[in-house]
């Protein structure tokens, strides 16, 4: 993974290039194609329409059926909040069970968009400063070769532009599945490394921004971050299948698809469905649903989270890597091929892969795969998916 462009707990998950992975189960390859209706669908089109293969379900076919993904979901709500659900390939490599429809999956990163929404959330209630330095509020804490925590402000932070080096690259991936971190282990281990960059001067992806602004709201607050998400936003709004895993807590608590991992990209899948989470916390840790996140992004873009003024920061952002993608304060926005853009995040986590957002005239989608792309051909094929699903 690159961190100009991706958006994973880690940097070292990603190869550029590559061939694209065909090796999918022979359950998997029977599966493809099914597709399920949310209960808010139209009606039975007519027999020409119903025959007419639908844009988005020859995406993810195209997911499992070339890419080697062994399952594919997607959740799209229209401008009148209609939704579809749509899976392909297998919930389980095991035993060929099917993709349980809009199920859970571990969203990695987009759980950066919700701990900026908190962090935001007290900058309108006055009790945190964007502006303000890290040692406002964690005092001491920030100290390294070229880091120093009082020339880092909050929306440094919460936009990738403080320099502050990755600590997910330093940790192995078996070590993240079964070990639990405390936050202020996550945050020494990037600090044994030298600044990426002077703060303010460049935009670095970087999980440790993350793991800062979580322990700034648990200090503000005197909460835990989980509390906080949960309270100020997951209950709030009513998604019904989001949470925060608790400490020691490695399962997926409703139906899900099993996520698949390989690493190095030329090993065999590995079933890595249950897993601590604790390595990503406010930088990658929530479980949630495709339509939860397609709820969670059209309420922001509505401002039923932030007041204006702390949307409008949110919204304003910097130039992140290639193909016009630009970072806000948690939210990335990207170009459409039918004209303007989506706001969302995505997420990788090993096992989960998941893209998409919502637009501001209220369209939403968003798609999730259970093994992250480890070629460029694959990892397109998820941004076209996102694609279709928005301009169809």
């Amino acid at each position: 993974m690159r961190a100009q462009t991706r958006q994973g707990l880690r940097s070292s998950t990603r190869q550029q290039g590559g061939r694209r992975r065909r090796a999918v189960s022979a359950a998997a390859a029977v599966a493809i194609g099914v597709m399920t209706l949310g209960a808010l669908a139209p009606p039975a089109a007519s027999a020409a329409a119903a025959a007419r293969p639908d844009a988005v379900q020859q995406a993810l076919n195209t997911l499992v059926r070339d890419d080697g993904m062994p399952a594919a979901l997607a959740s799209v709500q229209d401008r009148k909040g209609r939704i579809r659900s749509y899976t392909a390939g297998v919930g389980d490599l095991t035993t060929g069970s099917k993709v349980p429809r809009d199920g859970q999956v571990r969203i990695g990163s987009n759980t950066k968009a919700f701990t900026a929404v908190v962090v935001l959330q007290l900058v309108g209630e006055g009790k945190i400063g964007l502006d303000a330095t890290v040692d406002t509020y964690l005092p001491g804490l920030v100290r390294g070769k070229g880091i120093d925590g009082r020339r880092i402000t909050v929306r440094q932070l919460l936009q990738h532009t403080s320099g502050l080096p990755e600590y997910g690259i330093h940790v192995d991936d078996d070590e993240i599945r079964n070990r639990y971190f405390e936050p202020r282990e996550l945050l020494d281990i990037a600090l044994r490394y030298k600044a990426d960059a002077a703060p303010g001067t460049t935009w670095g992806y970087s999980n440790t921004n993350y793991v800062l602004a979580g322990l700034i709201v648990q200090k503000v607050t005197g909460r835990p971050l989980a509390e906080e998400m949960d309270r100020r936003i997951i209950k709030r709004i009513g998604l019904r299948h989001t949470y925060f895993p608790a400490p020691g807590e490695m399962t997926i608590r409703e139906p899900h698809p099993h996520g698949y991992h390989r690493n190095p990209a030329n090993t065999p899948l590995r079933d890595f469905t249950e897993m601590d989470p604790s390595a990503g916390w406010a930088a990658g840790q929530l479980i949630s649903t495709n339509s939860d996140l397609n709820r969670f992004f059209t309420a922001l873009l509505a401002g039923r989270l932030l007041p204006a003024a702390q949307l409008a920061e949110m919204r304003t952002t910097v130039p992140a890597g290639t193909s016009g993608l630009r970072y806000g304060l948690g939210l990335m926005s990207r170009p459409l091929s039918c004209g303007g853009v989506y706001w969302g995040h995505g997420g990788d986590i090993a096992g989960y892969e998941t893209r998409g957002g919502a637009t501001d005239d209220g369209r939403a989608a968003n798609v999730a795969v259970t093994n992250i792309p480890t070629d460029e051909a694959a990892t397109q094929h998820v941004k076209d998916a996102v694609d279709r699903a928005l301009c169809g």
